[in-house]
């Protein structure tokens, strides 16, 4: 991927390609049937313009599942304890709010899957700070069915294939997982 610009210029003509590369997710709902020109042309920006800041379509792509991870990877050391997992799942439900129109688009599309394996071990292994590794191993299938159920009851929403908001979403995912453990 190419170097982030840190300019306020810069930073407008990325969030530009991410927001045309959201557009057409949710149009094409396949990442491999987007074109550089379709972003373009929405974004209205060159292909030079394009290419001086992703390298390919993919990249975008990637950007958008860097930056999801590294909001839940900030948001990790809140971990420490279990009485702290509310406070990091609403933290994470709160940027999910925040970017609301974001991942509508995103994860309206038949890819949504392109980071919910990383999330899904990203969590995992941060679980160790919280629960005693015998537990965590003892209930790796556990955890594991607990993260993909949280992680396609919030695709769900963001399809609107559910009637709940985020924050009634985020109440039954804090419950189970005190149940759980």
């Amino acid at each position: 991927m190419k170097v982030k610009m840190k300019n306020s210029s810069s930073l407008k003509t990325r969030d530009k390609i991410k927001n045309a590369f959201a557009k057409e997710v949710k149009i094409k709902k396949d990442v491999d049937k987007i074109t550089v020109t379709d972003i373009t042309k929405l974004a209205d920006i060159t292909r030079g313009t394009f290419y001086t800041h992703y390298d390919n379509i993919y990249d975008v792509a990637k950007e958008f599942q860097d930056e999801t991870l590294n909001v839940l990877t900030s948001n990790l050391s809140k971990l420490k304890t279990k009485e702290n997992i509310d406070l990091f799942f609403d933290t994470v439900m709160n940027y999910l709010e925040k970017h609301e129109d974001i991942y509508a688009m995103l994860l309206s599309s038949n890819d949504p899957f392109l980071f919910t394996g990383n999330l899904n071990k990203l969590i995992l292994n941060n679980l160790a700070a919280v629960l005693p590794k015998e537990k965590i191993k003892s209930h790796e299938l556990t955890i594991s069915i607990y993260l993909d159920g949280s992680i396609a009851l919030i695709i769900k929403y963001f399809r609107k294939e559910i009637p709940y908001s985020l924050e009634e979403i985020n109440q039954v995912i804090k419950e189970t997982f005190k149940k759980l453990f």
